[in-house]
């Protein structure tokens, strides 16, 4: 049986052509049913592996069907032809702590509001074509919004909801899902695992007892939990089963010998890994722990990025921005000019741990966090997750890798998504330009395939132009 008839049958045209709206199809340069085919490309195929140059790929009803050298790979004489000279084909990005909503205060309180138009299109034209949100404040909406992108009604990535956060009161924010007993916790996955959340996040002021009840019911259900930590420490955490960890090591709170159990000290905690040098042995024997126990750490260098010599809006994004929301963040940018040395200090050596972890075999993963002091937003953000890995001494293959097939494991769906092979879904991300040479040409996304269908990048992002803020 030939190769294409093959890949026909295993792939039925009925059960990938997905149905978009008129308005969408405005957004739409290649339908996931016509060939087409990728040619002379750099491939940076998601593995680690060195980049290929010359390449071609040849994508057919919604999964890639042919990869090979330019010169040796023949096309069917009805593909729509793309030149990938010059250009760079990675995979679809799948970032794991992503927010659909930004920091906008109440007063003189933090707190954030969804934007529920703006953030999913962002994501989608900056290559993002599977995300997990880290948390939500509207689950309802995360929820209404992820079946509504799959059934093409929005433009937008393929989602795994995360259910509201679980948090015993301690901060005041008024978006915060809050919890009084242990419990309560435990109801709180059942609950909102039949509604359709497929992940849990624990937060800064919750107990052992919390977190051990929540992995016991989402493990019961194949589901998995992450915690932005600091009452619990990451060494407990790894002991009781959680799957993964946020924010890298700035959420560590292990390190602080006046910690008491179950109580939340972010100042102690922070003081401890300012002073924490950056080849501690300490740091290398939790690294080999969490490597031990298999957990997961996720990256999000993004909201952490100090402010001095450095972007407001990384990425690139003011245009984005209401401009009085812009102007806001400016002054907070302004404000923390002259006092982010030991923010910077500690920046540093948040870039070497990952690495670290990474180099001992860890599953390090990535997301951006689009909240903090607002200079942190959808899509635009996630190029710049992929420069600071950069800026850590990871190479271009082992970021992409970082930040497509790491992803992909984490979520069970490396057998169709995450890298760039033969029979895979056709997630992938043209950009115009060597990454290898300049990695700030990841910000020239030009096509964004999904599911096999080639959306113009720079035609969404022309749609949001000072949305963020509004919605």
């Amino acid at each position: 049986m030939k190769k294409s008839l093959l890949l026909g049958l295993l792939f039925p045209l009925s059960a990938l052509a997905q149905d978009y709206t008129a308005e969408l199809k405005n957004y739409i340069k290649y339908p996931a049913t016509a060939k087409t085919a990728i040619t002379d490309v750099t491939l940076i195929d998601g593995t680690g592996s060195q980049p290929k140059e010359h390449q071609t790929v040849l994508i057919e009803n919604g999964h890639i069907t042919k990869i090979g050298p330019k010169a040796t790979t023949t096309l069917p004489p009805d593909a729509s032809i793309i030149d990938g000279a010059g250009k760079t084909l990675i995979p679809g990005l799948v970032m794991l702590h992503e927010h659909l909503y930004y920091t906008l205060p109440i007063d003189s309180y933090f707190n954030v509001a969804e934007m529920p138009s703006s953030f999913p299109r962002l994501y989608l034209a900056s290559g993002v074509t599977t995300m997990r949100t880290g948390g939500s404040i509207e689950p309802f909406t995360d929820l209404s919004l992820q079946r509504m992108i799959g059934e093409g009604k929005l433009l937008g990535p393929e989602m795994d909801v995360t259910a509201p956060y679980i948090e015993r009161k301690g901060y005041d924010i008024p978006a915060l899902n809050i919890i009084t007993d242990t419990a309560l916790a435990a109801r709180e996955v059942n609950f909102w695992a039949d509604k359709g959340c497929t992940s849990f996040k624990m937060y800064m002021h919750i107990t052992r007892g919390d977190l051990r009840n929540v992995v016991k019911e989402a493990h019961k259900r194949g589901l998995k939990v992450t915690g932005h930590l600091c009452s619990v420490t990451y060494r407990e955490a790894a002991e009781i089963g959680i799957d993964d960890l946020e924010h890298g090591f700035m959420a560590s709170s292990d390190f602080d010998e006046n910690k008491k159990p179950d109580e939340f000290d972010r100042p102690g905690a922070s003081r401890a890994l300012q002073k924490l040098d950056v080849n501690s042995p300490k740091m290398k024997e939790l690294i080999q722990f969490l490597v031990q126990k298999k957990v997961a750490l996720t990256s999000t260098l993004p909201v952490f990025e100090p402010a001095a010599n450095r972007e407001v809006i990384q990425g690139g994004g003011e245009s984005a921005m209401l401009p009085q929301v812009l102007e806001m963040v400016k002054k907070r940018y302004n404000n923390a000019l002259a006092n982010d040395s030991a923010s910077s200090a500690l920046f540093k050596k948040e870039l070497a741990w990952e690495r670290q972890f990474f180099e001992a075999g860890g599953l390090l993963v990535a997301g951006t966090d689009p909240t903090g002091a607002g200079r942190t937003i959808a899509g635009y953000s996630d190029y710049r997750e992929i420069e600071l890995l950069i800026e850590g001494g990871f190479t271009v293959p082992q970021a992409i890798q970082v930040c497509t097939l790491n992803g992909a494991r984490y979520l069970g769906r490396e057998k169709n998504i995450g890298t760039i092979q033969s029979g895979k879904q056709a997630d992938l991300v043209l950009i115009d330009g060597d990454l290898t040479k300049d990695i700030k040409n990841i910000r020239k996304t030009t096509l964004v395939f999904k599911n096999g269908t080639a959306f113009d990048s720079q035609k969404i992002f022309a749609t949001v132009k000072e949305k963020i803020g509004i919605n």
